[in-house]
């Protein structure tokens, strides 16, 4: 299909999601739906939202701002406690929603906001660390950093910093960054793994270095992102900072050019294309793409990424976007979850990842292409 085409089956798109979805029964949350129990305070929902709201400052069209309030407005309460979520769970995840907080406080000045974003940056207070200094994915997952808590949690962090707190853990922030680079960091491909336990105690991690074995799309693209949106809510005086993150997301970018398929989408497992089992994932290559588009337009990376990023767009499109039987736009190619370690036994081997769900309409794939179809917006306007 062409660009064009492509924009306007998006909207359409856009439009069927929103259509079927409230905060109790989130259509594009697929593992939800799965599960049978009621809709929980979660990442992605969240990564939905943000992506309304992207839609909504591109468009002006209030019907997105109206679904956002609506749906985050569901949970959060006029005192600023947050239906079914809780701070003494420790888990990074769950920051993640409480960043669109800050454009609709500033877009409805709804102070039950305001008071919300306080609770959540109180989690972060006692968060259990490592002893390098970086969060905990999760309480049920000790001395472990995975990529995916870096977006997770570090632009929220920097941005309630740098707005509410005299900047006082955008330090703290940074170097949360500086310790992934020199601890999950490939010197060889400068690619990052999924994966660290600092206590090298977990089944996944190498005795030696703590790190799991493969290179994840997704958490690649988290990572890119995650290096993108905390750069853009640093403050300027952090000149310093702000560059080093710069340069972490340009050597980032250029490593992963080389693992781009012809179709301009990138693997599950990014460097084992000859692989028979592996697949071109619309998430990661998304988000991926995304985070190229977005770091061009802030200055961060120099224009030939466009042309890189547009390339996964339309492979996306073309290979993943369609219709059903009954003409309603569908999603294809994304991977369902992938994590280290729990109950499942979750290995970070290749035979683990190839065997995760490969799904339609999750919002973990859906929410990353709205975001970067909004980038091709700003381009276009």
């Amino acid at each position: 299909m062409t660009r064009e085409e492509a924009f306007k089956m998006l909207d359409e798109y856009v439009d069927y999601l929103l259509e079927k979805s409230d905060a109790e029964h989130p259509f594009w949350n697929i593992e939800k739906i799965v599960s049978g129990k009621p809709n929980k305070w979660n990442y992605i929902d969240g990564c939905m939202i943000t992506a309304v709201l992207s839609l909504y400052e591109m468009t002006g069209d209030k019907k997105y701002l109206d679904f956002a309030d609506n749906f985050i407005g569901w949970f959060v309460q006029e005192d600023g406690t947050v239906k079914t979520y809780s701070t003494e769970e420790y888990n990074l995840d769950n920051i993640n929603p409480f960043k669109n907080l800050f454009k609709l406080y500033d877009l409805t000045g709804k102070e039950k906001y305001r008071k919300a974003m306080d609770i959540a940056r109180s989690q972060l207070d006692t968060m259990p660390r490592t002893k390098a200094g970086n969060f905990w994915h999760k309480n049920i997952y000790p001395y472990q950093v995975w990529l995916d808590g870096m977006y997770m949690a570090q632009p929220f962090y920097m941005e309630y910093e740098r707005r509410y707190n005299k900047m006082q853990g955008c330090l703290d922030s940074f170097k949360q960054f500086k310790n992934v680079e020199a601890l999950m960091k490939d010197p060889k491909t400068g690619l990052y793994y999924h994966g660290y336990d600092e206590s090298r105690e977990m089944y996944w991690a190498d005795k030696e270095t703590g790190l799991s074995p493969n290179f994840w799309l997704r958490a690649l693209g988290w990572f890119t992102v995650a290096l993108v949106d905390t750069t853009d809510a640093m403050d300027e005086s952090m000149y310093y900072e702000k560059r080093y993150l710069q340069s972490m997301l340009k050597d980032l970018a250029d490593s992963l050019i080389p693992f781009q398929d012809e179709s301009g989408m990138f693997y599950q497992i990014v460097d084992k294309k000859g692989d028979a089992r592996n697949y071109l994932e619309t998430s990661g290559t998304a988000l991926i793409a995304y985070g190229l588009l977005k770091g061009v337009r802030l200055g961060y990376l120099p224009k030939r990424f466009e042309e890189i990023a547009m390339k996964a767009f339309d492979g996306i499109t073309n290979t993943y976007l369609s219709r059903n039987e009954d003409g309603t736009p569908k999603l294809g190619g994304i991977c369902l979850v992938a994590g280290l370690g729990g109950p499942q036994h979750r290995d970070g081997s290749l035979e683990y990842y190839f065997s995760e769900p490969v799904v339609e309409n999750d919002a973990k794939g859906v929410a990353p292409l709205i975001l970067l179809y909004t980038e091709i917006l700003r381009i276009n306007k």
